[in-house]
């Protein structure tokens, strides 16, 4: 009693970089209209080429299974009245389920007997419900702008043509977006320019392989890779393939068929990253390298035909690569004539923002927190306030205006040509590291100081100007620049606090703003992303929250901190350790009256006992903590759980005698302060 159901619609060419995300919510919105409607499948697979998009599920059920809908009313106690007669409750309930009350059923639980109505309803056939979960799934697709044509109403991405509606090797007639469904598909618009029957649903990619239509988008992007693999081998390179680009020839590509194409060899003297953009971004080619990285002659492109003459192709692609090389050859030559120090005059007619002002007032905002931040890790100042200079100064280059994604890198190229120092010429790339999740942070210490100058003002700025990212928007990428804020910190052990370079990035704005309320809004934001990253790497909720609460400021003093905690509580003294600690908050908290600074007399051998201890383990974590050894200073604490469980089983804190009572309350405060140099380790859960 199952079937696989087949949907595709065909249309006119489809956004190549949006095919694959519509594909998978095509899918997705299908298998969610047909679980609501209690539709058992086995699985379902998304296909999508550049003039079509279809889905297939696998055997699919032909019905809906029979259910019982049941309906809860009034108790019956307060359904019938003393003569029994039904009360208004009862007999409303009984008309909105269209029915009498001698009908209703009673079931009784342990609260008592309620009226109950029950309904058998039949399940509906596959078949009917099918074109309205289509249909609905159709209207939520991600669809940016959506277009109508000709005189239907019917709204899409573009126009469509066709519609195959298959459940098993029958029909489901209906309409979609204006066209009536049937079996009948097409294929490649060239070499099967006719319509492909479809004599069943399970048909289907045979079918369209034979129209020379690859379905499958993941077997296209396969063959691709493969295909330009092998025609860059063949002129003794490799092709380099980046996922964005293989992902969108995918999608512009129906039956892919490779074509190496050639230029000369001249525009290899141009940075390798200007040639692989224009081919890449203008082009849609894949570059190919040699053995060592660099760049060779050659190109591989993509024809969604297989060609008569190839050749022709091949000088085509030729022909309109070149007048594209030849601009960026003559962007390079241009650029070069100016230095980038003569250009930084120039950043004063570009406003960054408009209460932050201009990118020459930011390059001197970033210069005063790089020199400063230079002398707190020990780098050469001089060499960083000449990167903060310098920093902005390729937006104002031909090549950079012409690429946008090229800022940085061409700093980097026309820094060293004009013979700056490589460690400034390097920060003047990296300074934008890491340029996406999980990228690469910069290493080098100039570079790191550039690119922490940058983000942390950029960071303090925008927010100081009331502009703090909400929702999915965040126009300044605010989330990202803290992420790597963080990231260059931690991940290069750098002793820095995050919250003192903020009070000297604040000091540096001309507007006003309320500067209390901004810092800790922004404080805010940089430990909500330090969690995340915290979470990302394995650590839980309630370490993060134990090591917050020791308020650390240094998100590499916080990264050795949680990593502590984490060891702590694997070890068998940490449970009993962190209840004592929530029990000994507990006390203080409570205790009315002012704990003394110092423990004076005890009376009881447990407690004098822990007086001792406790002074030993304060003596023995003071160099830990100053090395930052937090995981070996809770070792040493841990040692105090025999001394401690000892206290609480045998000593009443709250005694009578105030003298004693406040001895304890000191000794418990003394304890307790010594886990809070490291983290609050009561968070933590058992």
């Amino acid at each position: 009693m199952t079937q696989h159901l087949l949907f595709e619609l065909g249309c006119e060419e489809l956004p190549p970089k949006s095919l694959k995300k519509l594909s998978q919510a095509l899918l997705d919105n299908i298998l969610a209209g047909l679980q609501e409607a209690d539709l058992s499948f086995n699985q379902g697979r998304a296909y999508a080429t550049p003039r079509r998009l279809a889905v297939l599920i696998d055997d699919l059920a032909a019905f809906q299974a029979d259910k019982t809908l049941e309906k809860r009313g009034p108790a019956v106690m307060a359904a019938f009245g003393p003569d029994g007669s039904p009360s208004k409750a009862a007999q409303g309930f009984a008309s909105s389920c269209g029915t009498t009350v001698d009908q209703l059923e009673r079931v009784e639980t342990d609260k008592g007997e309620w009226l109950v109505f029950r309904q058998a309803v039949k399940g509906q056939l596959t078949a009917d419900l099918v074109p309205d979960i289509i249909r609905k799934s159709l209207s939520n697709l991600p669809i940016a702008k959506r277009m109508r044509w000709g005189n239907f109403d019917a709204e899409f991405a573009r126009p469509v043509h066709w519609a195959v509606l298959l459940f098993g090797d029958t029909v489901i007639e209906t309409e979609m977006l204006g066209v009536k469904t049937g079996r009948t598909s097409r294929g490649h618009r060239f070499h099967a320019p006719h319509d492909l029957p479809i004599a069943g649903s399970h048909d289907y990619l045979d079918i369209l392989q034979q129209g020379k239509v690859i379905a499958d988008f993941a077997e296209r992007m396969h063959i691709i890779e493969s295909a330009a693999n092998r025609a860059a081998a063949e002129v003794g390179g490799e092709a380099h393939i980046e996922a964005d680009l293989l992902e969108e020839i995918a999608a512009l590509n129906e039956w892919p068929v490779p074509v190496v194409g050639n230029f000369d060899a001249r525009f290899l003297d141009l940075p390798k990253e200007v040639l692989i953009t224009t081919m890449q971004s203008n082009q849609k080619y894949f570059p190919v390298k040699n053995a060592e990285g660099g760049l060779l002659p050659h190109f591989i492109t993509f024809a969604n035909i297989e060609s008569s003459n190839p050749v022709s192709i091949q000088q085509g692609n030729e022909r309109v690569v070149l007048p594209r090389l030849s601009d960026a050859e003559f962007f390079w030559k241009q650029d070069r004539k100016q230095t980038l120090a003569d250009r930084v005059d120039s950043l004063k007619t570009i406003v960054f923002q408009k209460d932050l002002g201009t990118l020459f007032d930011k390059t001197e905002r970033v210069a005063g927190l790089a020199a400063l931040i230079a002398e707190k890790l020990d780098a050469d100042v001089a060499s960083a306030k000449r990167a903060a200079l310098l920093a902005k100064t390729d937006l104002m280059t031909n090549m950079v205006g012409e690429f946008a994604n090229l800022q940085g890198t061409m700093g980097f190229y026309y820094a060293k040509a004009d013979g700056e120092d490589m460690a400034v010429a390097r920060a003047l790339e990296e300074q934008y590291f890491p340029k996406q999740s999980g990228g690469a942070v910069p290493q080098a210490q100039i570079s790191m100081v550039l690119a922490l100058a940058e983000k942390i003002d950029t960071l303090a700025g925008i927010f100081s100007a009331g502009l703090i990212p909400t929702g999915d928007k965040d126009p300044y990428a605010l989330r990202r620049a803290t992420l790597g804020i963080l990231r260059i910190i931690i991940e290069n052990g750098l002793r820095l606090d995050v919250v003192e370079l903020l009070d000297v990035a604040f000091e540096q704005f001309s507007h006003s703003f309320n500067k209390a309320e901004t810092r800790q809004k922004v404080i805010g934001f940089i430990f909500d992303r330090l969690k995340g990253y915290c979470l990302d790497h394995g650590y839980s909720n309630d370490e993060f929250e134990a090591v917050l609460a020791a308020n650390p400021t240094q998100p590499f003093d916080f990264w050795q901190r949680i990593r502590a905690v984490q060891a702590f509580r694997q070890l068998p003294e940490a449970e009993s350790l962190a209840a004592a600690n929530k029990r000994i908050i507990n006390i203080l908290k409570k205790s009315e009256q002012t704990v003394s600074g110092s423990v004076g007399a005890l009376v009881e051998a447990e407690e004098k006992n822990l007086l001792i201890e406790a002074e030993s383990s304060a003596a023995d974590i003071q160099p830990l903590l100053a090395e930052q050894n937090y995981q070996l200073a809770l070792n040493r604490l841990a040692q105090l759980r025999d001394s401690v469980d000892a206290f609480f089983d045998h000593v009443m804190v709250n005694t009578d005698d105030v003298a004693l009572r406040n001895s304890r309350l000191a000794l418990l405060a003394m304890l307790s302060n010594q886990f809070l140099q490291i983290a609050d380790i009561s968070k933590l859960q058992s």
